[in-house]
């Protein structure tokens, strides 16, 4: 059975066009794989940071942990299994000030984990979540994707990879104010021959 996570970042819980098109898109895939099942994640009310707790627990062997620490990663912990649970990951990214939203970047942090979804081989780091398939929506007002101010798209995209996710799809609905019925009948398209 295909597991599907849809993680959605937007501030806005209505009008949000990010939330629309992600879940369109979950819409197309589940209409494409009936049996797939759905992880709905909303991250916007907000997320843990990274802390000195969360650091030396996460640097500490998982048997020698703490109460305390094993605690403090329980958030993580249940973000990680999500990811690792997902075969595809649908992820909303509104641009925001040409960069992702911070709950966005605060989730990031709680899943890259040294041993549990990267580790370094010979110096170099090496994703663990391997044969997934990842699709990111974003959303801008005026910032153009994949332009010289995006800096979400490429983030986003590097993390991933980082994790060692690289089939990525771009879902592109920027620049909304400019010509919002154009970019998101585009957006359609993509999403519509995304799966």
């Amino acid at each position: 059975m295909t597991t599907i996570l849809h993680v959605n970042s937007s501030g806005r819980n209505t009008g949000s066009h990010s939330r629309k098109l992600s879940t369109e898109l979950i819409a197309k895939l589940t209409a494409a794989n009936p049996e797939a099942s759905v992880i709905e994640r909303d991250i916007a009310n907000g997320i843990e940071f990274v802390d000195q707790t969360w650091i030396e627990a996460t640097f500490t062997p998982k048997d020698q942990r703490s109460s305390n620490q094993k605690t403090r990663l329980t958030g993580s912990d249940t973000l990680v299994a999500e990811v690792q649970a997902a075969d595809q990951l649908v992820i909303a990214v509104p641009i925001y000030n040409f960069s992702i939203p911070g709950v966005l970047k605060a989730w990031v942090d709680q899943i890259c984990r040294i041993g549990v979804t990267f580790k370094h081989v010979d110096g170099k780091p090496v994703g663990l979540l391997e044969g997934k398939k990842a699709f990111l929506v974003i959303t801008s007002g005026g910032t153009e994707v994949r332009g010289p101010v995006d800096f979400a798209t490429d983030y986003m995209t590097h993390v991933l990879a980082f994790i060692g996710i690289t089939d990525v799809a771009i879902i592109n609905a920027g620049q909304l104010m400019f010509d919002e019925r154009g970019v998101l009948a585009k957006a359609r398209e993509t999403i519509a021959a995304a799966a």
